[in-house]
């Protein structure tokens, strides 16, 4: 018996439909990442890109449990003495990009390294419920039915 590793030929990408309205942030990431990196098919092979393509819309219509929204607390820095920076998710949600708090998720729930930078680029995340790809004929994932869990309960 021998191992299997997917070749460059068998790989066949989908487009995948994932709406975020009300879905728990935690949960959406660690499925959209496990979609990215295609763990969800028979032919996964760690060393290659065999993910699918994911289209993430109503990112700013997505659900943080607990405080998360005022406690958790995002720091960066400018590159100048004395400036760092900081940010809460609740603010990061109302403000102008909140598809930057799903996309930062995802990418933490990636493992690092070259593959997983390129396995990031067939993310695709909009605050809205409009995006460009309706050419690429997604399949609609409904993550709400996945697990009661996924979704807040109020």
């Amino acid at each position: 018996m021998k191992t299997y590793s997917a070749k460059p030929d068998d790989i066949n990408k989908k487009w995948i439909l994932i709406d975020a309205e009300g879905i728990v942030l935690g949960r959406l990431a660690s499925i959209v990442a496990g979609r990215l990196r295609g763990k969800h098919k028979a032919m996964f092979t760690p060393s290659m890109d065999v993910g699918d393509n994911v289209i993430v819309i109503n990112a700013s219509k997505v659900q943080l449990t607990g405080r998360k929204s005022s406690d958790r607390v995002h720091y960066w820095h400018t590159g100048y003495p004395g400036g760092i920076k900081s940010r809460t998710s609740g603010q990061i949600l109302a403000g102008a990009h909140p598809e930057r708090l799903v996309l930062r998720a995802v990418k933490r729930m990636l493992p690092g390294g070259r593959l997983s930078r390129r396995q990031l680029t067939n993310l695709r995340v909009y605050a809205g419920p409009d995006h460009p790809h309706a050419a690429q004929m997604p399949e609609v994932l409904d993550v709400r039915s996945m697990n009661r869990k996924n979704t807040r309960s109020a």
